[in-house]
């Protein structure tokens, strides 16, 4: 049983993410060398304790297996996604900045969260260069495209890839078109509206700028649409569920690890194969990678106690939660602010069991923990990976950003919240 004061590093890293940038130490925390510094403060005597209380297997399955795969799979759709340049800089009309909006959520599912927010954040970010309101916009971008369009396949996000592999069909995440429909819909049709109050609000000499700046879209680094479709297809192909030897028990790591080998692998072409220009022309930074990879390793080790602290209480866990709707508000919590991919398998395993598939939840609390995995990682900045890096190149842009606890109290407990509360009611 993990004792309950090893759930302290965790928590300390959670507020050190949400207080730091509040204080007189926000200049010294932006260095992504000094998030790295906290991270193995924190993170160190985590990995010393589980080492010496014989755990250092749950500790290599975390960093090795999890976190390594999650940041590598980012790290691609990062590189190839950074090397398309989507130029040009349309009127930033409530009508055009939905229509942006729309087109990220559909993409989401088929490139995932992050190649489909890394794809279009700096299209949007130019097309509202001059309007003088665009915190909101990257806000509800976050929400739209970096979380909730990524519900349709196991491409989308990491939670639904892992339950794929744990037996779930690859098309039966396709059962959840109603509630990404009605959650697209209602976040674009806020979104609009907000956008629009805001856009009456802009100064005449703002919107005359928006007018008169126009760039026609132009598409450079086209290579690298070739490199990202390979990032899909060594997601969708190399795993264990179509190459068995790399989920035998004894099976080495770097076999194990051969989807993260051909991440490496694109990663090295894309920078290769594009120009330098082309990423230049892009404002492509290594900055927001290197963010979440600096505070995600501590946040991925200090998390471990507190995931096998709850698995250690999964039966006194499954005589409360016996309803869907239960384990949706639940993972979803939690996947807020625990990475949302080992959560939902958590879940999953305190689920009733599939009748046909052992090892997946019943289908109507899979339904539950993938709609949760997934919305609810918009709830906070560290809910979803690519949340940070949105954060980043938008601050990178001269766009000031809400804090950690600003963002949830002003945007995403007002908005996010109640829309899931309606999806939920409705659909599950």
């Amino acid at each position: 049983m993990i004792p309950g004061y090893m759930l302290i590093p965790f928590v300390v890293m959670l507020l050190c993410i949400a207080i730091l940038p509040l204080t007189k130490l926000e200049e010294w925390w932006e260095s992504n060398l000094h998030k790295l510094y906290v991270s193995l403060i924190l993170g160190v005597p985590v990995a010393i304790w589980l080492i010496a209380n014989g755990m250092s297997h749950e500790l290599e399955h975390q960093m090795i297996y999890d976190y390594v795969p999650f940041i590598l799979l980012l790290m691609a759709l990062f590189v190839t996604t950074g090397g398309i340049c989507i130029m040009g800089d349309l009127v930033a009309t409530p009508k055009t900045n939905t229509i942006i909006m729309a087109i990220g959520f559909v993409l989401a599912s088929f490139m995932g969260t992050t190649g489909a927010a890394m794809l279009l954040i700096r299209l949007l970010i130019q097309t509202i260069s001059e309007r003088k309101y665009k915190a909101h916009t990257i806000l509800f971008f976050i929400a739209i495209v970096a979380n909730c369009g990524g519900l349709l396949t196991p491409l989308g996000d990491p939670p639904l890839f892992l339950l794929f592999l744990k037996g779930a069909e690859f098309t039966w995440f396709l059962n959840l078109i109603p509630e990404w429909a009605l959650c697209g819909v209602l976040l674009l049709v806020t979104y609009y509206f907000v956008d629009l109050h805001y856009y009456k609000k802009e100064p005449p000499e703002n919107l005359l700028a928006d007018n008169t700046n126009v760039h026609k879209i132009a598409v450079g680094g086209k290579i690298n649409i070739l490199w990202l479709l390979c990032v899909v297809c060594s997601t969708m192909f190399i795993n264990s569920k179509y190459i068995p030897a790399m989920g035998a028990h004894d099976a080495p790591f770097y076999l194990r690890l051969l989807r993260e080998w051909v991440f490496i692998l694109i990663i090295i072409l894309s920078m290769w194969t594009t120009k330098k220009s082309t990423r230049i022309a892009n404002h492509y930074s290594w900055v927001p990678i290197l963010e979440v990879a600096c505070v995600f390793v501590g946040i991925f080790a200090t998390m471990t106690p507190a995931l096998m602290f709850l698995h250690d209480m999964k039966e006194s866990i499954q005589q409360v939660l016996r309803e869907p709707w239960q384990y949706l508000y639940c993972t979803g919590s939690l996947s807020a602010f625990l990475d949302n991919a080992p959560t939902a398998l958590v879940f999953n395993s305190m689920a009733p069991e599939n009748a046909s598939i052992p090892g997946l939840a019943a289908e109507a609390f899979l339904k539950a923990i993938s709609v949760g995995a997934v919305f609810f990682g918009a709830l906070t900045y560290i809910g979803n990976g690519p949340n940070f890096m949105v954060k980043s190149i938008a601050e990178q842009s001269g766009i000031k950003m809400p804090s950690f606890f600003g963002y949830m109290f002003k945007f995403s407990l007002i908005v996010c919240l109640p829309i899931y509360i309606i999806v939920q009611l409705i659909c599950i």
